[in-house]
Parts: structure tokens; sequence; C-alpha cells
């Protein structure tokens, strides 16, 4: 196995942008496979001249630099040329979530003021009812057949005219929007330019030394900033393959991966967390995926990919749509599970791509063991957030990101995470962990997902509130949740109020959107009061 400097030193130099590592990767491997998606496959040569193809076919269309196009669709070959043929006119990918609705598609692309949008048949006609209010109306255009009237990708790039135009090489300027999930209201347009984009991707190979022969199974969603930053870009940066998933699958995970020959593939907690509770019959033996890539994992997630399903690696770590790759746990070892791991490093020492510290509310840095607020200096950094200099500005002091993220640093140097500093609730002078009552509700067999709140209390303090979902056989009562609580946590950390929920509102990368809970007025009369009459 070859050391991710080593991987890297098998191409040419790039120049920072996107074309250029393309190009420096063919130029050594022109028939290995690059894409792969369910019965087709492009080769690193058959990109580039898709690439190619696309960027003229787009220019033709008036695309120009700075210009932004939506794409709204489940995984696809073509979302990957677009990013590239768009980087190559200085011009802005803005991936949509497929599963928005009209109103949540239409505030991103009139955000991102979209003069175009490349969609899927399935996605077409939310794309329309989105798009009905903005002006000008951008263009459409379909990922594939499916609706009379509307022009094709494929055909369209099959029939591009005249010569692919040159890479304007425009390393830091953008190239994608990633909007935020908007745990605190509207979406914030991340952006990110070429440079950060292949940082990013180069160092993943380090983080999960990755190699030219690795092909990495992309089960997230194109618009998440661990399928872009992560598997697309880590994959360009090794020369290794890409294995596009139209979207997640429980069912057919172990098929596909093993019919897929993937060795790697990135997950979140909702997905291990899925594929540890299905039928065990679904499992392929024969599958080759050697190692994952996910947050957070638990100890039960370790064993049971381990010695269940024969992955023998598995590397937790940390990052935001703004700060991609600031933490993992060294692939070499040693493994803290649970932890954030340690600052992320790049294959070549001479780049430092993550600084990170705990500091109070002042700034002030915090020593070892208390916990503080996640501060972030790094070269992946976002550029801002489109058109809101405001939450840019606040969004820094003195050049350090401010997570959010409540942390602690131990004496080893790893980073443990705490909660959301907005999922902190203060009962009685103490700070409660809204993200350890989750995990200590969530662990009760009867549960299938639990969210805490703070809630008015009358004294003018915080109450909890726990919203649960459980299981569809469950026979739960709230004072069994209390007492569940109350083995396992301090008293003062019980909930008062439990509601009982069908479904808690997520955001589109699978996290529970808690603000919109915190925003519900009937959630606290729907609750069981088990504080009444004390």
């Amino acid at each position: 196995m070859l050391k991710p400097l080593e991987v890297l030193a098998l191409y040419p130099p790039h120049r920072g942008t996107l074309g250029s590592m393309l190009a420096s990767r063919t130029a050594v491997a022109p028939q290995r496979e690059f894409v792969v998606f369910e019965d087709s496959v492009l080769t690193y040569s058959q990109v580039q001249d898709e690439v190619g193809r696309a960027a003229a076919m787009f220019a033709a269309r008036g695309v120009r630099a700075g210009d932004r196009i939506g794409v709204m669709s489940t995984n696809h070959p073509s979302t990957v040329i677009t990013l590239f043929a768009l980087a190559r006119l200085g011009a802005v990918m803005v991936p949509v979530n497929p599963d928005y609705r009209a109103a949540e598609a239409g505030y991103v692309l009139g955000h991102a003021q979209a003069s175009g949008v490349l969609c899927s048949p399935e996605t077409l006609p939310t794309v329309r009812d989105a798009i009905a209010a903005l002006a000008p109306t951008p263009w459409l255009m379909l990922n594939r057949s499916g609706a009379q009237g509307l022009p094709v990708f494929a055909t369209e790039v099959a029939g591009a005219r005249g010569t692919a135009p040159a890479d304007v090489e425009t390393p830091d300027a953008p190239c994608v929007f990633v909007y935020t999930s908007g745990t605190t209201g509207f979406p914030k347009g991340v952006m990110h330019g070429q440079r950060t984009l292949l940082l990013a991707g180069e160092g993943f190979v380090q983080r999960m030394y990755l190699q030219s022969d690795d092909r990495l199974l992309c089960i997230l969603p194109l618009f998440h900033i661990n399928a872009l930053f992560y598997s697309l870009a880590g994959a360009l940066a090794a020369g290794a393959t890409l294995i596009l998933v139209p979207r997640f699958s429980a069912s057919t995970f172990w098929r596909e991966a093993a019919r897929t020959r993937a060795t790697e593939a990135n997950t979140i907690a909702a997905v291990t967390n899925i594929l540890m509770r299905r039928p065990r019959s679904e499992f392929v033996a024969g599958h080759r995926l050697c190692k994952i890539y996910g947050a957070p994992l638990t100890a039960e997630t370790h064993q049971v990919f381990r010695d269940e399903f024969g992955v023998a690696t598995l590397i937790e770590g940390y990052g935001m749509s703004e700060i991609p790759g600031a933490l993992n746990n060294p692939f070499e070892g040693p493994h803290k599970i649970a932890s954030m791991g340690r600052p992320s490093v790049h294959p070549d020492p001479n780049v430092q791509l993550a600084q990170l510290k705990i500091v109070d509310d002042e700034g002030r840095e915090l020593p070892d063991g208390q916990t503080g607020e996640l501060v972030v200096k790094t070269p992946l950094a976002m550029l801002g957030y489109y058109c809101d200099p405001q939450q840019t500005k606040a969004a820094f002091r003195d050049g350090w990101f401010l997570t959010g993220d409540l942390a602690w640093r131990d004496a080893d140097g790893y980073f443990w995470f705490v909660a959301r500093k907005k999922d902190i609730i203060r009962k009685r002078g103490e700070n409660i962990s809204g993200a350890e009552l989750d995990r200590v509700v969530e662990s009760h067999p009867d549960v299938l997902q639990a969210a805490a709140i703070a809630v008015p209390d009358a004294l003018g303090e915080d109450e909890i509130l726990i919203a649960v979902v459980t299981r569809s056989s469950a026979r739960l009562t709230a004072q069994a949740v209390a007492d569940w609580c109350r083995e396992r946590l301090a008293a003062i950390k019980v909930p008062r109020y439990v509601a009982f929920v069908d479904a808690l509102p997520q955001t589109p990368t699978h996290r529970v959107a808690k603000y919109q809970l915190r925003q519900d007025p009937t959630l606290r009369e729907r609750a069981i009061d088990l504080g009444a009459g004390r």
C-alpha cells in the first residue's frame, strides 16, 4: 500500500482547478474507470471528453463565468460532468436536494439567482413549480429522457458544436454553492472554490489512505458536502473510481457493494444504524468493502461492521459545509472510538489543513479537558455565504471559523463532541446537553428516534421536553421514558415533558431540525407533563 503522498506523486502537478487535476489523472491512466453508474462506465479519458463537450454546450446556451446553474436530481453522472464543465467556464453549480418541495427548491434557486436548471424527470414537476415565480425564468434541461419538449443533457452534449472553451483557471472563485441544512432557519449558500474542493480531496486520500485502485461507493447525495468533497474529490485526487448510486437503499446496499466491487464507502450515523438493524439475510459475504468513513461511530458500530460485516477499518471524522474535513481519527491509529479525532492533515507535510482550539465565549483558549466552542482555521474554509456579508462576518473571528459546536480536547490532542451551542438547555443554573439526552433516550429498545428541546419554565428558565418516535410495535409510556433517563442521568436531566410523535422534522442532511420543534406551539400542549401537580 502506497503512502498518501506517494499516491499523489503518481500524477503530474495540477493548477488548483478541477480541469487541471482531471487532465493530470487522465494523462497517467486514461482508460481507468472514473465514474460508474448502474451499467454504464466512464473512463478518465471519456469524462475529460464529456466535460469539454458539456462546457461547449453550456457556453452555447449563454453560460458565462459567475453564472449559477441549479442541479436537482438523485445521483447521476451528469451531475459530475456538469460540475467540471461549469468550473471550466468559471461558472457555479448549485446542487439542490431532490426531495425538496417547490417552496424549498424555489428559495434555493431564487436565492442563488440560477439562470438554468438541470433536473431529472422525477423532479421536473417540482422544479417547474419552484421557478414559476422567478424572473427571469431559468431554462430547463433533463439529465435523461422523460418529457417531451425539453432538451436532454446527453443529446445536447453529443450535439455540441465548436471547440471546447479553454479552462478559465479561476481556482479561488466560487465553483459550487452548498446550501446548509437550515437548522436555524433559511438555508445559507456556502461558497467554495475549486482549490478548496481539491484540497479536501487530497486530504481525503490521507484520511482513508486511498489508492488508485480503490473503488468509492457514493451512496450519499451529491448536494451533500460529504459526497462532493470526500467521495468525488477523493476519488479524483487518488485517480480512483467513483461508483454512483442514485440514492441509498438499505435493502440493496450489500448487494451493490459486492456487485460493484466497492472498497470504500462514506456514511452518516443514520446509514450505519439502519444497516446494523436490517435483516442479516440482506448481507452479501463476498463484498470487498474494507474501509468506511462516517460519523458519529459508536462502539457497537465498530463491533458490528468489523465482526459481522467484515469491514476492517472505520474512520470517524468531523466537518461542516463551511469547513470540510477538519478532524479525523488517524487511519493508522490510534483510534479513539466516538471521538472526532485529531486535526486533519494533508499528504504533503508542507500543507497545513487544519488548526483547532477550544475557546470560551470571549474567545480565550481553554486548557485540555474543559468544554468550550470549537473554532477552526483552515485553507478549506468557505469563501463566504452567498449574498450574506453580515452572516459571513459573524461566522469568523480573527480568521477562525466559529463552529457553534461545544467540544473538549483530551491530553492526546483528540477532540470530543459535546453538543451544539444552541442545543444546550439551561436548567437551574446548569447546562444540559440536548444531544446527550437524545442519545440516552434513543438507546431505549422501544425508541426509534428522540429529540430534546428546551421549553419555557414558569420561573423563567428552561424545562426539558423530549419528542419521541417509538418503534411500530412498542407500547412505551412517558413515565417509562423518564424512568429510563433517571437510571442513567442526573435527576436534573430527566425530562418533564414527553411528546410521542409520528416523525421528527428532518434537515436535508438527515439531522433532526430542532428549530422546527421549538417553533411548534402545539408540541408542549400535546406532551405529557410528568411534573403536573407537583
